[in-house]
């Protein structure tokens, strides 16, 4: 999955330090676009040294491969030269270097949350970020903010030796996955499973089996696999706003889906194999 970038190393133990060394990694954004330079056959991440009146200081993000990574903030290079490139950040977008791929994904959503918490909810100050760990504060009142984590299902329904999937009214035309939604305030994951086939194809699920957890920063999210079946006479009932078609497939005639950088990708590639 896009996590899996062995043997590159990422790791977010948070380190308290704010200056940022010549060979440290700079991450800067326009809008959902990340600066990196063009090499002849991939990309690489900027280093301070390469960025010309790079601010000496910035938000300690995480280390890629034992260096530092730094998020600059309120500050702009207008012009791409010297070989740099603006990379929109978006699925499914894929940078060449797989490493640099998934780090851009972790930075854009703690550069999100950084511009969203400038002011605090709680009282309407301004906040700033705390050194000793990776949070916000507030100013006046000191409430605390930590990064906003949704955690949410996603789950390979099975009937017989078919899987349901369906087609998302924000999906592209013929492009399939299988359910998923965030789980609400008060309910388990089991629930939140059968209370989403519910809700978008109308139909319950049994049997529910865990898989695994893959972070989804594109949405902030904590995505939790799960593996469920339907009764042999489910009747399909879709909700037409959400999930506007759905079918049972099976392993030979599936419609276009994800591939396996995301868990539902790796989830139908298992289905394929007959490994569900």
């Amino acid at each position: 999955m896009i996590q899996d970038i062995h043997p590159h190393l990422f790791s977010n133990t948070f380190v308290s330090k704010e200056n940022i060394e010549a060979n440290d990694n700079i991450f800067l954004f326009k809008d959902n676009a990340l600066l990196l330079i063009q090499n002849a056959t991939t990309v690489s991440l900027p280093r301070k040294k390469d960025i010309e009146n790079c601010p000496s200081s910035g938000r300690f993000l995480f280390t890629l491969n034992e260096v530092h990574c730094y998020l600059v903030l309120d500050f702009k290079i207008e012009e791409e030269e010297n070989n740099f490139i603006y990379q929109e950040i978006r699925f499914p977008n894929v940078i060449s270097a797989p490493e640099i791929d998934w780090a851009s994904i972790v930075a854009l959503q703690l550069r999100n949350w950084y511009l969203q918490h400038k002011y605090c909810g709680k009282c309407g100050s301004e906040t700033h970020a705390k050194t000793t760990e990776r949070c916000i504060e507030c100013s006046n009142c000191g409430n605390i903010i930590y990064p906003n984590i949704a955690p949410a299902v996603i789950v390979a329904i099975l009937k017989g030796d078919t899987l349901l999937m369906a087609h998302n009214a924000n999906f592209p035309e013929g492009f399939y996955s299988i359910i998923a939604g965030f789980v609400d305030v008060g309910e388990t994951v089991e629930q939140c499973i059968q209370r989403e086939a519910m809700e978008e194809v109308g139909i319950k699920v049994k049997n529910i089996r865990y898989y695994k957890s893959q972070p989804w920063s594109y949405s902030s999210s904590l995505m939790l696999g799960f593996i469920a079946e339907a009764d042999d006479d489910a009747v399909l009932e879709l909700d037409n706003k959400e999930i506007v078609a759905a079918d049972w497939y099976s392993k030979d005639k599936l419609p276009d889906h994800p591939n396996t950088r995301s868990i539902a990708g790796e989830l139908i590639e298992l289905f394929k194999k007959g490994a569900l």
